[in-house]
Order: C-alpha cells, then sequence, then structure tokens
C-alpha cells in the first residue's frame, strides 16, 4: 500500500497535572497499523504543539509505510504559557530563575504521563526515548540523564546547552554551564545513547569571540564531557551539524527523519 493510502492515526488528549497545577495537553501519533494488543516502544518530545510546523504526521507516516523505522508510538507534551520556567534542568534554576518549574515538570513526565500512556496503550515500560527542541532538548536530556532506568535515548535539537548559574557580566565561566556540570559531576556513567543537533546558523553570538558560536560550542564542549565520562563517539554519543540550518522548526523537521532512523530504524531494532 502507497504512502497516499495509508496515515498513522492521531489523537489529542488533555491531561491535568497536578505537579504543573494545569491541564497540560498531549498530541498522540499512534504505530502504523496499531494492535492493541502488541507492545511498542515509545518516543515523547517535547513541544508537542509544534508538531504540525514539524510535519511530524507526514514525516512518521512516511518513514513507517516505507519501512525506514519501526512503528512507535509517539507522544507530544505541549508547553504552557510558563514554558521557560517549567523546561530546564530539575537540579536547579538558572541565574534569571529560568527552569524553575523544571522538577514540577520531570514530577509530571515520570508520575502522570508515563503512567497514564501505559494504562491507555500498550507501550514498553523502559528503554524510553526522549526529544526535545532547544530548551525542550535541555529538558528532554536532564530527564534522560537522571532516570536512565526510564530512558534509553535521548534527541536534543539545537539544545540550549548555555543554561548557567552566573549571567555573563557577572563573573561566568564555562564551569557555569549547568548541564555540563551535571555531567561531570556525576559519578557513574548512565546507560543512555545521545543524539545531538545543531545548525551552523543556530545564532550570532561567540560569547568568547572564537569563531565558533555558542550553540554549537556548548553542544561539543557537552559531548566532550560525555566522552570524559566514558561514552563513545559514533556508538553512545552521536552529532549532526547542519550547514545553513537555522534555530528553528524548518531545519529541525529537515533532519527529524535521520534523528528518527537513528532511534528506531532497521539497525536500532
Amino acid at each position: 500500500m502507497s504512502f497516499s493510502e495509508q496515515q498513522i492515526l492521531f489523537q489529542h488528549k488533555n491531561l491535568y497535572s497536578f505537579f504543573l497545577e494545569r491541564e497540560v495537553a498531549i498530541s498522540i501519533f499512534l504505530p502504523l497499523d496499531y494492535n492493541p494488543s502488541v507492545t511498542y516502544p515509545l518516543l515523547l518530545f517535547n513541544d508537542g504543539q509544534d508538531f504540525e510546523a514539524l510535519h511530524m504526521h507526514e514525516i512518521l507516516t512516511r518513514m513507517q509505510v516505507e519501512n525506514r523505522m519501526a512503528p512507535v508510538l509517539v507522544a507530544g507534551i505541549h508547553a504552557g504559557q510558563e514554558r521557560i520556567f517549567e523546561y530546564g534542568t530539575a537540579m536547579m534554576p538558572d541565574y534569571a530563575g529560568r527552569g524553575s518549574k523544571a522538577q514540577a515538570t520531570t514530577s509530571f513526565v515520570t508520575d502522570e504521563l508515563l503512567p497514564y500512556l501505559k494504562e491507555h496503550f500498550h507501550i514498553k515500560s523502559s528503554g524510553i526515548t526522549y526529544a526535545g527542541f532547544s530548551l525542550g532538548g535541555l529538558m528532554a536530556l536532564d530527564m534522560a540523564w537522571n532516570h536512565s532506568g526510564l530512558f534509553s535515548k535521548a534527541g536534543i535539537f539545537s539544545g540550549a546547552l548555555w543554561w548557567r548559574q552566573k549571567a555573563l557580566h557577572e563573573g561566568y565561566s564555562d564551569a557555569d554551564r549547568i548541564m555540563h556540570a551535571q555531567i561531570r559531576n556525576t559519578a557513574s556513567k548512565p546507560a543512555l545513547k545521545i543524539w545531538f543537533q545543531c545548525g551552523s546558523l543556530d545564532e550570532y553570538d561567540d560569547r568568547d569571540n572564537d569563531g565558533v558560536i555558542d550553540s554549537i560550542q556548548d553542544t561539543l564542549e557537552c559531548i566532550s564531557e560525555l566522552e570524559r565520562k566514558g561514552f563513545v563517539w559514533q556508538k553512545d554519543v552521536f552529532y549532526t551539524e547542519v550547514e545553513l540550518g537555522e534555530h528553528n522548526q524548518k531545519t529541525w523537521s529537515a533532519v527529524l527523519p535521520e534523528f528518527l532512523q537513528w532511534a528506531f530504524g532497521k539497525e536500532n531494532r
């Protein structure tokens, strides 16, 4: 059956979160030819409200019809009006207090969303893949890093890895980057595989004037921290740099098939 004759099914759910104290919208794409008696892998995305701009439905359908990825249930968590506070690192907010509700988001995912999905769909209870864009990418990495018993893979598109304890004008040094420090200070290597993406036009800021934009520098230096922790390049940690790629849904949509094939392609089944 051709791509034009098949479409994966879409559902929209609203789930009240006691941790976030609001109703959270969830966009859910069922696996192709969904069978309620089959147990499927789960892919979580932050910023599910951007799925339409990312062409998520079309990309998931095409890749499963063409057998380029395994059938998978995809759930997109819609950000709320306080996204800048609900996404971040659970261990601490940044220097401006942003991310102060990241622990509440973590609790929502682990204690409310995942039990809901397991109750209503046949999904695997571990080995979950978590991905996100920009600040949502940082949140996905933080979540997977601290809950590797639940998550086995993380995808970080243009991750906000600049997240820091001090402002640039307050004596900032690279040691103040929160995610980098968290990786550095973790006692043992979590059982994770992590995929990073950056665009060469993600931004124009270059705080140390070394000719490398901050988003790329922060990502590559995050990977270096992972390597020092025991992660192996092209085995545990992967990096894609998009020439002329920008910090927007157009670029992320263009590279989305690569990520999906990395996470759920035939070689990973």
